[in-house]
């Protein structure tokens, strides 16, 4: 017999419990379980009037931000309608059946100002990356880093050739007035650009990624234990600018974690000499990134490997067993041979490349031989040596680690295009993004159904 629903809606008073509603293996109820947010109206004390109307409870706008990235929310007017309506969201926020959710322009407000001054979408990043060390998830073992692009929120109709004349206009927007007051303190706004937007000056224009457009990159620095995010930092998307970030993140990972790592993971892009230099040198960390090789190789010519480095007499000595030296002049005023390039340009004499039986594997177009020496060999030289072990050609299966974060960023969490603009807003979005993929693995990880470890019974 067909049943038939007889129940109806029009109940007076009910019989709630929110709390039962939400599932124990939920993420929310997982993630609320390791998120701690209890220095947060602390820090913020100093920002709010002792006088006037209450203001919206800044650890519940946290909160619904964190619900936007963990599930790929991009808008913040879609959000408060989300929290209106799911009962999980509203769990996690605090927030009662009756209770009003904030208009999503309160959101605009306190980012641009209470929680950009006192700098909190960070302090809560590395809460959570404390709270991950704390769990055992953070080793300090090896690191690895990257970059990804991230389309900024500039139109390609908004775009002029650089450099561009900022003279003062009656209205300007966020984004530039905030790259006009770095032009003086911030070198990557100082960079050449060859295409700026007038939107967002500091985007960077990149075309090879596809049809060209303005990009900022988001950079990871990982542990690659358990995958954690322990830094992250927007720049431009600039390879200067990427390499440069790195530095900043290893500097802030040692002094707020006490933690630098014994190997550092990356590609090509950071293999240059001053980068190696400052990871050998300054920071005694192993260097398992392949070395940035400028001289090109043509087939049948000696490569630089063919020539043999004399350290003593401070010379290359070529195939054919004559020297390459940086000097064969004597000057009144002795002379730096470090090119602007940080090399030294080592060459063969002319007349013994001229009667030389191999100057035609040599140098057959030119009438001696010259190699350019990095002033930072040694260190490149501690990569190299790297390289040809088995402990790099792991890490090299590790490094693939931060492009699996990447892929998760912007195809689950739905993240391939900024919101907000200017580095500052770039910045902001990165930290919550890595924040709630932080949470996801911290949470997923503290609870981990046991392994009842079912063992097959042995064969007679």
């Amino acid at each position: 017999m067909m049943g038939e629903r007889t129940g109806g809606q029009d109940r007076f008073f009910y019989d709630f419990n929110l709390d039962e509603r939400i599932p124990h293996d939920h993420l929310l109820r997982q993630v609320d379980g390791v998120l701690d947010l209890s220095d947060l109206r602390q820090q913020l004390a100093s920002y709010y009037s002792h006088t006037g109307r209450p203001s919206v409870d800044p650890e519940l706008m946290v909160r619904m931000l964190l619900i936007g990235y963990c599930y790929g929310i991009r808008s913040e007017r879609r959000l408060c309608e989300e929290v209106s309506l799911n009962l999980a969201y509203r769990w996690f926020c605090r927030l009662g059946l009756e209770d009003a959710v904030p208009d999503h322009s309160t959101f605009s407000k306190n980012r641009h100002g209470r929680f950009r001054d006192a700098d909190l979408l960070r302090t809560v990043f590395d809460t959570v990356v404390g709270c991950c060390y704390d769990e055992g998830l953070i080793k300090g073992e090896g690191f690895a880093t990257d970059a990804s692009y991230i389309k900024a929120d500039a139109s390609r109709q908004r775009m002029v050739d650089g450099p561009v004349d900022w003279t003062p206009a009656p209205t300007q927007s966020r984004a530039v007035r905030e790259y006009l007051d770095a032009l003086d303190s911030n070198p990557l706004a100082r960079r050449t650009q060859k295409k700026v937007s007038v939107t967002d000056p500091m985007a960077q224009w990149a075309g090879d990624k596809g049809p060209g457009q303005f990009y900022y990159s988001t950079n990871y620095l990982i542990d690659i234990e358990h995958n954690i995010i322990v830094d992250v930092e927007a720049t431009p998307a600039h390879r200067t600018a990427e390499v440069t970030s790195t530095r900043t993140m290893i500097d802030r990972v040692e002094t707020k974690l006490d933690i630098k790592p014994k190997r550092l993971i990356a590609d090509t892009s950071y293999g240059s000499a001053a980068m190696l230099e400052w990871v050998v040198e300054q920071k005694q960390i192993e260097p398992h990134i392949p070395v940035w090789e400028k001289a090109v190789t043509t087939p049948g010519i000696f490569s630089r490997a063919d020539f043999t480095w004399d350290n003593e007499a401070e010379c290359y000595h070529c195939p054919g067993g004559n020297r390459l030296q940086s000097g064969r002049r004597n000057f009144k005023n002795p002379r730096s041979h470090v090119t602007k390039a940080d090399t030294i340009i080592y060459r063969s004499s002319q007349p013994e490349c001229r009667v030389c039986e191999l100057k035609t594997r040599c140098c057959p177009n030119t009438t001696f031989r010259k190699i350019a020496r990095s002033v930072h060999e040694s260190s490149r030289n501690v990569a190299r040596d790297i390289n040809e072990t088995d402990e790099y050609r792991q890490s090299r299966k590790d490094r693939k680690k931060v492009e699996v974060l990447f892929a998760h960023l912007k195809r689950i969490m739905n993240f391939d295009r900024l919101r907000l603009r200017g580095i500052t807003g770039a910045s902001d979005e990165f930290l919550l993004a890595a924040t709630a993929q932080n949470l996801k693995k911290l949470a997923r990880q503290k609870y981990k159904p046991p392994d009842h470890g079912i063992i097959a019974p042995a064969l007679c």
